[in-house]
């Protein structure tokens, strides 16, 4: 089906038995102000989906969206960013927790976009993430924004920095702008590939 993703919001929990029922669940992580509001709004086509915050490190909760499409039974999760310094020490491990607790936990998930900064490249936390999500075999495609923050005479170059800094062939991650919609198409084809029934 073309067109925005069909998102509603449903509840934020801190922890994963809290979340809702689904029969399949796409996750997305990254960095702190690594773009994952502005988004999740440009997939769905609607400014005030997902709250769009100046502050990084603003989303402290699993917050659940439910995908509305041809009856399908599925929902999309919003994790804290990871890499917020100015949060207290205790505050980042209950983040860290609840968020490792629910990428092991949640047996209907299908993947997990690794949001990684385009116009920043991988840093040692993206690093971290997709090793430690390679380690425990748990599958993710890595998505990178802020295309439009990148020039486009030095784009092919980042493109393969990005991939080589992750391991990973450039064909393999998606580039976009929730700004200038680059590619925001084609993340809502990938969305609804892996939630497919």
């Amino acid at each position: 089906m073309p067109g925005p993703l069909r998102l509603e919001f449903v509840t934020s929990a801190d922890r994963l038995d809290r979340l809702p029922p689904t029969r399949a669940e796409v996750a997305v992580v990254g960095r702190s102000n690594v773009g994952k509001s502005s988004l999740l709004n440009a997939l769905a086509n609607r400014t005030g989906l997902a709250h769009v915050s100046k502050t990084p490190g603003r989303t402290r909760l699993l917050n659940c969206f439910r995908l509305d499409e041809d009856g399908r039974d599925a929902t999309l999760v919003d994790c804290p960013g990871y890499g917020y310094a100015k949060a207290p020490a205790q505050m980042r491990a209950s983040w860290a927790r609840m968020i490792e607790g629910y990428l092991l936990g949640r047996d209907e998930l299908t993947t997990i976009l690794v949001l990684v900064d385009g116009a920043v490249g991988p840093t040692p936390l993206d690093v971290q993430m997709v090793e430690w999500l390679d380690h425990h075999e748990r599958p993710y495609d890595v998505v990178a924004t802020k295309h439009d923050k990148v020039k486009a005479s030095t784009r092919d170059r980042r493109k393969r920095d990005l991939a080589a800094g992750l391991d990973l062939d450039p064909r393999e991650v998606t580039w976009v702008s929730a700004a200038k919609g680059v590619n925001v198409d084609r993340l809502r084809d990938l969305v609804r590939t892996r939630l497919a029934p």
